[in-house]
């Protein structure tokens, strides 16, 4: 009998997937040659020194990973034979892989915050400076733990005049990440106030996982509200620590950190009054012998000297003015009578002296020209002491050098 290659295919796909040992393997081995596709599954080589083996994870199992798969990774892999008919290629589909030698809580953890680190989100460059006197204190975590109870009690014995101000959050477990987060934008928002605690009490790496995860680490570093991370105990730590502006060991730290002892704060005060009053005294005696330095100065004793020293220079001042005063007048004088002896040579009278006189028509326009006469009209002849009439007997031809 002659068989279709699907038809091969087929056979030993259903043999191997019915093989019951093949259902469920743990294999250890590297990964190769990773792809992480863009619908979410991932497919790799699982290899060891002698050969390797098709895996893959659909996008189910994928999504539920908290760490990224890597080449060169060491892992435990747990599943099942399945046979690709189409390319006639078994593979193993895996339900489950674990780092080989690191649990998975580590790694993704020390990814995540590889990652995050290299975004700048751990910089001390961006820390904020918490406020000085703090009047509104928020707080992110469980409403009904130990936490809300200390900060609430350690705030108001340190001043009874803050307030504190609960955004209710899940701390543990599955959708508490999305709270927290959730709460510090509230505060950011909506409710501002002057710094923001977020945390909660002890427990295992399980139990505080919430606060290592990306949104509640982003939240905390995009607050504008300075913030103070106070998870767990003093010996834990937690991405959130990392990413705050101040990191508590404890909830009840957290508010000592947020929160100044208010007899201390009135004690500076005071003591800032005295120093104040101590200076003011100095400043008021420095400025005492001052007015007093001045007072003992002649020109305060008798003060009547430094009147007659003024009035002397007035004196002194006055005189050299009439001196500039007369010497002025007298420069303009002599140029006003140079002036006048100048208009006096231009005057005609001087003129009509030396014999001359001057010629009017019979309208009084002076005649400066034979042709502004003509024979027989009648024209004045003014001189120096009279005005003579005389009448044209005959106009004469022009000079030839006129």
């Amino acid at each position: 009998m002659i068989y279709s290659v699907s038809a091969v295919n087929q056979y030993i796909k259903t043999t191997l997937e019915g093989d019951r040992q093949l259902k469920s393997l743990s294999v250890r081995g590297e990964v190769s040659n990773l792809r992480i596709q863009q619908s979410g599954h991932i497919y790799f080589d699982l290899k060891d020194k002698q050969s390797s083996i098709k895996s893959v994870i659909w996008r189910s199992t994928a999504a539920r990973l908290r760490y990224q798969l890597k080449n060169g990774m060491q892992l435990v892999a747990v599943g099942r034979i399945g046979v690709y008919d189409v390319a006639g290629q078994y593979q193993l589909i895996l339900s489950s892989v674990t780092p080989d030698g690191a649990g998975d809580l580590a790694l993704a953890l020390e990814q995540l915050k590889e990652k995050l680190a290299a975004e700048g989100l751990f910089d001390v460059a961006n820390k904020k400076k918490l406020p000085s006197h703090p009047k509104l204190i928020g707080v992110v975590t469980s409403p009904s733990g130990a936490v809300i109870r200390d900060i609430y009690n350690v705030s108001k014995r340190r001043d009874p005049f803050s307030r504190i101000i609960l955004y209710p959050a899940q701390v543990q477990g599955e959708g508490s990440s999305k709270q927290i987060a959730e709460g510090i934008g509230f505060f950011n928002s909506r409710y501002p106030v002057d710094v923001l605690i977020v945390g909660r009490g002890g427990g295992s790496a399980e139990d505080l996982w919430c606060f290592n995860e990306e949104p509640v680490v982003r939240a905390i570093y995009a607050s504008r509200i300075p913030v103070i991370s106070a998870v767990g105990h003093e010996t834990d730590t937690t991405l959130s620590d990392y990413a705050a502006d101040v990191r508590a060991s404890t909830p009840s730290q957290a508010a000592e950190l947020a929160v100044p002892m208010i007899s201390e704060e009135l004690g500076y005060i005071r003591s800032l009054q005295k120093r104040l009053a101590i200076a003011a005294k100095a400043k008021i005696s420095i400025k005492k012998q001052l007015v007093e330095g001045m007072l003992s100065r002649t020109v305060f004793k008798t003060p009547e000297r430094l009147l007659e020293r003024k009035h002397q220079q007035l004196d002194d001042l006055s005189e050299k003015l009439q001196i500039m005063t007369r010497l002025l007048l007298d420069k303009k004088r002599q140029h006003l009578l140079r002036t006048i002896d100048r208009l006096e040579l231009m005057n005609p009278v001087h003129i009509l002296k030396s014999g001359y006189g001057l010629l009017e028509d019979s309208n009084g326009q002076p005649v400066n020209s034979v042709d502004r006469v003509s024979d027989g009209e009648v024209i004045k002849i003014r001189l120096e002491d009279g005005i003579l009439k005389a009448e044209v007997l005959n106009v004469e031809e022009r000079f030839k050098d006129a």
